[in-house]
């Protein structure tokens, strides 16, 4: 079995620029996956796995084989510092993958005849990416759709702050525009959290095809959401302020939409 212990290697060090470049992520179509939870949700959800890196002092060849199934990828053994170069985590689980990326194509979407979809507009922040992500698992939603992407989905951060949930949801991306388009050709209704022109979110009807689109607490959702929308919903708010967290904001109307469908 290959063996790696020097931080210096030139495998190493693309793995390096695979962690923090979004433009090598893309020229290579692989990211690097941390933690055996991730590893194992990502084989779950058809992602393809290449390499497997390991410290094997803390991960036998044996949890290896039940980890990865009829997997058949490489294995390289790693030294302890060349695996705190390349880790996130302060906690050791001593193993990371690389796997290939996933088409994000709205044409891939493979939608049930009633879907519920959760929309982010303009998201950025990896960890507002993550918690959305784990929000729409929590209640498990067909499929999330980043319109108008501020990040790259495969960015490590955004991994880990998924905690894996960035492989149980069927992900897509698009521009507003091509986002709107795609519903409208689906006959998918989709309710734009906004504050103006709305109404109360508990009053509509999401037991048919439905979206539920939200937006960054800074700036809301955009115009076209507004204008375009089956319609703007609102979560009355009871203190001084006039907005919440996005992935809060986003399970409050997804878990809405569940009770109403619980007795489909």
């Amino acid at each position: 079995m290959k063996q790696i212990t020097s931080v210096q290697n030139p495998f190493i060090k693309s793995l390096v620029q695979l962690q923090e470049k979004a433009k090598v992520r893309k020229q290579t179509g692989t990211f690097l996956i941390e933690g055996k939870r991730e590893i194992e949700l990502a084989l779950k959800g058809g992602y393809e796995i290449e390499t497997i890196l390991f410290l094997p002092e803390i991960i036998s060849e044996k949890e290896l084989g039940h980890l990865l199934g009829s997997s058949y990828a490489d294995k390289i053994e790693i030294s302890k510092d060349v695996y705190q170069k390349l880790a996130y985590r302060d906690t050791t689980e001593g193993i990371l993958a690389i796997a290939k990326t996933k088409s994000l194509a709205l044409s891939d979407l493979k939608l049930s005849k009633n879907p519920l979809i959760l929309i982010g507009e303009s998201l950025e922040k990896p960890g507002n990416i993550g918690a959305i992500l784990r929000t729409a698992d929590a209640a498990n939603c067909d499929a999330v759709i980043i319109a108008n992407p501020k990040s790259d989905l495969y960015n490590p951060n955004i991994v880990r702050s998924s905690v894996g949930c960035l492989f149980t949801r069927q992900i897509a991306v698009g521009s507003t525009e091509e986002v709107i388009a795609f519903l409208k050709e689906k006959n998918i209704n989709f309710y734009s959290a906004t504050l103006q022109d709305s109404t109360e979110y508990h009053t509509q009807d999401y037991t048919t095809p439905t979206a539920l689109v939200v937006g960054t607490e800074a700036t809301g959702l955009s115009e076209k959401w507004r204008t375009e929308s089956t319609k703007n919903i609102i979560i009355p708010m009871q203190g001084e302020i006039d907005s919440m967290n996005v992935s809060v904001a986003a399970a409050i109307l997804l878990f809405e939409a569940k009770r109403q469908r619980q007795f489909q």
